[in-house]
């Protein structure tokens, strides 16, 4: 759980209509939260923020269409905190994931936005021992963000009650589907207050992330935030053409080229690959670590700590997991295994590059990866170049 310290509610908390403001850029928010969001590094919303805010404090349902590292989490983030009344300790706002990462990582922004009006945030996903969640829920906690899975988990033994609940937020909606959660998900929207508020966010909208808005939401506004862009313009993408037999050897052909201060990030197809190319790199003197959905949650949390922390330089994961990740200071994506489509190529890719910095995304392109990539080479356009590799370097012939 995410714990704040004990201590008595004051006036502010109780929300006269007086209260003190505050300003967020051009938005007028409570004092509590404009100064939480100072001290989080917070200067000015961005576009998804400056769309998606107001008509969240209106009571408007949002769908909002924007990529990762947009701002998306404070976008819904700071209307749940300015709705919230800490008084009442019963579950208050509920958000969907996808990921444990991702569980963990929306909740501590959450908590960090209503710091200065005593929200209590709770994560709640698998992997995590559900006694220490259920004493949470008992003591009281305003906001739980969580996987599917683990909230009907909590919903089957009656260890979490949604007659309190005001907002419910999906978040990285296309995601949570893709990777099997609708049922669950429409089980958890069916049990939730009619009257509720209904947020959705997600890179993309397909047919069957509209279906849900249909169904479960009340004339939205929707939000769109350049969503033809297709990369943005500091990343300088590459890629290389290389047999599926050479592609380790590729890979650490580049390593060996680094400096020693970048932060990477490696994408694999499966969990058996990632724990394949984890090995080989390790034994080649590498520090590196896997993350994947077969590893224990403990060892989860513990790769994750080391690479946000920026202790652990190289990183493997499959794009499950990666789901999660949203590390500042990542200077290098690699498809070692290049992705499905080309929206997961952008994702992969835009891990980079955040908060105006640049970054570079490389892609080994194997023997069955050109069809993929003139679908990339569509959307991005010149952005993309070759590069060559020493491996494939014409050898000199002996005197």
């Amino acid at each position: 759980m995410i714990t704040l310290p004990e201590r008595p509610l004051e006036a502010t908390d109780q929300r006269p209509p007086s209260k003190p403001t505050g300003m967020f850029g051009d938005l007028t928010l409570s004092a509590d939260i404009a100064r939480a969001l100072r001290e989080m590094g917070y200067t000015a919303p961005t576009p998804i923020q400056r769309e998606a805010i107001p008509p969240f404090l209106e009571g408007e349902d949002v769908v909002g269409r924007a990529k990762t590292g947009t701002g998306k989490t404070a976008a819904f983030g700071i209307p749940i905190a300015e709705k919230v009344d800490p008084r009442r300790p019963g579950v208050q706002a509920l958000v969907l994931v996808p990921t444990r990462e991702l569980a963990r990582q929306v909740a501590d922004d959450l908590c960090r936005i209503g710091w200065y009006r005593g929200i209590k945030v709770l994560a709640v996903y698998g992997g995590d021992p559900i006694h220490k969640q259920i004493q949470a829920l008992e003591k009281g906690v305003h906001v739980v963000v969580g996987t599917p899975g683990r909230i009907i988990d909590h919903l089957s033994r009656g260890t979490i009650a949604f007659r309190d609940v005001h907002t419910v937020i999906l978040d990285e909606c296309d995601e949570m589907l893709d990777i099997g959660f609708a049922e669950d998900i429409e089980t958890i929207l069916r049990r939730t207050p009619k009257k509720r508020q209904t947020g959705l966010f997600s890179a993309t909208i397909p047919l069957f992330v509209r279906k849900l808005v249909w169904r479960y939401m009340k004339d939205p506004v929707f939000v769109e935030i350049d969503p033809d862009q297709p990369v943005v313009e500091q990343i300088d993408q590459i890629y290389y053409e290389v047999a599926e037999r050479d592609k380790t050897r590729a890979l650490v052909e580049l390593l060996d080229e680094m400096t020693g201060d970048e932060r990477i990030l490696i994408f694999r197809r499966t969990q058996r690959g990632v724990d394949m190319l984890t090995r080989d790199l390790w034994n080649q003197g590498f520090h590196i670590q896997a993350l994947h959905g077969g590893m224990k949650q403990s060892e989860r949390n513990r790769v994750m700590e080391d690479y946000r922390a920026g202790k652990l330089p190289l990183l493997v994961a499959t794009n499950v997991a990666a789901r999660g990740i949203d590390v500042e200071g990542i200077t290098h994506v690699f498809n070692f295994d290049m992705p499905d489509n080309v929206e997961e190529y952008v994702h992969r890719i835009g891990r980079t590059a955040r908060a105006g910095r640049t970054g570079t995304a490389v892609s080994f392109v194997g023997e069955w990866d050109f069809q993929i990539l003139d679908q990339i080479r569509q959307k991005v356009g010149d952005r993309l170049r070759r590069g060559t590799l020493k491996l494939y370097a014409p050898r000199s012939k002996a005197s």
